[in-house]
């Protein structure tokens, strides 16, 4: 198996990207594309368990817009063979004091890459 194949990884960034940008700016038709509309997909975040596209999709359509713009820090996307990546990255909100953790797990599908299993998490910021 080979592990961060350039063009693998090329593309698994490119859809990192594309779903961070839909999620600061609240694009929720593109956040529902991007995970994997099946009901073993799973999001756990910050306050809420959601198993199942279904209850993904709920939460991103009834979710306030304010306040999502965040900093990412220390972004680590790794590929494993062509069809199988993991994304993981620390972010910050404007004026928050908290220290968010984003984990997601990306397969390619026959639509595209999809996230099947994000999990979100806030702990307190850690001394500099």
């Amino acid at each position: 198996m080979r592990i961060n194949d350039p063009e693998i990884l090329a593309e698994v960034t490119a859809a990192f990207e594309r779903y961070e940008q839909a999620l600061v700016s609240n694009d929720v038709a593109i956040l529902d594309e991007l995970f994997f509309d099946d009901p073993n997909t799973i999001r756990y975040g910050a306050g809420e368990n959601l198993y199942g596209y279904e209850e993904i999709r709920a939460f991103r359509a009834a979710r306030s817009p304010a306040g999502l713009a965040r900093k990412l820090d220390r972004t680590k996307i790794t590929t494993y063979g062509s069809d199988f990546a993991t994304a993981n990255t620390l972010f910050r909100r404007e004026g928050g004091n908290k220290l968010g953790r984003q984990s997601q797990t990306w397969v390619r599908t026959l639509d595209g890459w999809r996230v099947v299993s994000a999990h979100v998490s806030l702990i307190e910021s850690p001394a500099k």
